[in-house]
């Protein structure tokens, strides 16, 4: 077998690269952008963005497919085939935004209605604003230009290109629309046909990643008596469950601290933050509530089990409650999904490698530890090896005012994207036009 980490690009090779490359249009990538972000496509709902989507691959020359899931929703999958013998080599993003685009989103987004914001697409030069424009839809936007450039290149394959884009792709659970979310649709598209040897997911960040951390979902439920407000503290029957809260809350922030330095490894430091607090009814607060719910993500490093992560809380708690006999509180762990990880030494990760350092102009260094989750984890623990590839994030020097801190993830600046189209593509032509045997397979 041969060492995938030294296997040249040849000189042939390089002009097939150069030859994609040329074709790459920053224009037309905007305008696509532009276009797929005014379509909406919360999470469940991605129906129109991927049919759109579906048809602009079919008009670029690829077998294209919208996959129904439900009546509102679907995933995308496009091919390109080649001579044969090769591998298959999926270029894949989600296509669904984490918000709802609505008035539901107030006033948890913050208290402006930026344009990263707004369900729909405003251009100003080359930056595209609208919610998703920069995650997912910019991912969605720079795949389909790449492949289209290689259709219109005319360069051949020896290996299957495909391209592929699924709803569910945010960490959410949407109850009310099939419990979408979770990565749902990726798990829809690789039992349904989708088969690669090899995936490139496009998500923030440049450096290339070769695993990505799962989630833990957790909520404590403080418990206390129905209050009113008429009544002195003190009194033995009534007990607040909301005081006693802001106690679990400071021990809590501190052991996620603790857990992500002691669960650090690899390319991963599993972070986790408090994502809210819950009880009582705005409209009767002369009664206090008899329960407060703090709810909280924890990331789970591809090394750790859910189940590991379960235990490591559940020691967590019995502690806090053995130093804090007074709070009677209860826990569940309500959502969960498992990390995943491919060898460093694998073809795809050696390859997109050598396509950072192609055009970056140096070695590949140690990336910054990792805390996002992405689908890229599912499609490696189902058996697809897989790598992370982005560009520079958030864009800097926005024209508009956008959200502060995470916003609407809709502000894109297309030049920043041009860069990791390339590197991209290096891995693409490096993949797709070697025979099996070359990569490992």
């Amino acid at each position: 077998m041969p060492d995938t980490r030294k296997l040249p690009f040849s000189p042939e090779q390089q002009a097939l690269y150069e030859r994609v490359c040329a074709r790459l249009d920053a224009d037309r990538l905007k305008q696509l952008l532009f276009d797929l972000t005014d379509i909406h496509s919360p999470t469940g709902a991605t129906r129109a963005a991927s049919e759109f989507i579906a048809d602009r691959l079919a008009q670029a020359g690829l077998n294209s497919a919208y996959k129904p899931m439900s009546p509102t929703t679907g995933n995308v999958l496009a091919e390109r085939r080649g001579s044969g013998g090769g591998a298959t080599l999926l270029l894949y993003a989600p296509i669904d935004t984490h918000l709802e685009g609505d008035d539901s989103d107030y006033p948890w987004v913050g208290p402006d209605r930026t344009a990263d914001l707004q369900p729909r697409a405003r251009m100003v030069d080359d930056w595209v604003y609208g919610l998703g424009s920069s995650n997912p839809k910019a991912m969605v936007a720079t795949l389909v230009e790449i492949a289209t450039a290689v259709v219109e290149s005319g360069v051949e394959l020896t290996g299957d290109l495909n391209v592929a884009f699924a709803d569910g792709g945010m960490p959410v659970n949407i109850p009310e629309r099939d419990n979408a979310g979770m990565s749902n649709g990726v798990f829809h598209l690789l039992n349904r046909g989708m088969a690669p040897d090899f995936a490139i997911i496009m998500k923030p960040w440049n450096w290339v990643y070769h695993e990505e951390p799962g989630m833990g979902w957790f909520k404590i439920t403080v418990k206390g008596t129905l209050g009113y407000a008429g009544v002195p503290r003190g009194l033995p029957e009534f007990r607040s469950s909301v005081v006693p809260a802001a106690t679990v809350i400071t021990a809590l922030e501190a052991w996620l601290i603790d857990y992500a330095d002691a669960n650090t490894s690899g390319q991963i430091k599993p972070y986790g933050w408090i994502g809210g607090v819950r009880g009582g009814w705005e409209g009767r607060p002369a009664f206090p509530t008899a329960a407060t719910e703090i709810f909280f993500d924890v990331r789970i490093n591809p090394r750790t089990s859910p189940g590991e992560v379960k235990a490591q809380f559940a020691r967590f708690i019995a502690g806090f409650c053995a130093a804090h006999p007074d709070i009677d509180l209860d826990w569940a762990m309500y959502g969960s999904t498992p990390g995943g990880t491919t060898d460093p030494d694998n073809w795809i990760i050696q390859s997109a490698q050598r396509g950072w350092e192609h055009i970056e102009g140096r070695d590949y260094p140690e990336p910054d530890l990792l805390g996002g989750q992405t689908d890229g984890a599912a499609l490696r623990r189902l058996g697809v090896p897989t790598a992370r590839m982005g560009w520079p994030w958030p864009a800097t020097g926005s024209p508009l005012p956008v959200a502060e801190g995470l916003g609407g993830m809709g502000a894109t600046y297309v030049p920043d994207l041009m860069p990791c189209a390339h590197k991209i593509a290096y891995a693409l032509i490096d993949t797709l036009t070697r025979p099996r045997g070359d990569l490992g397979l």
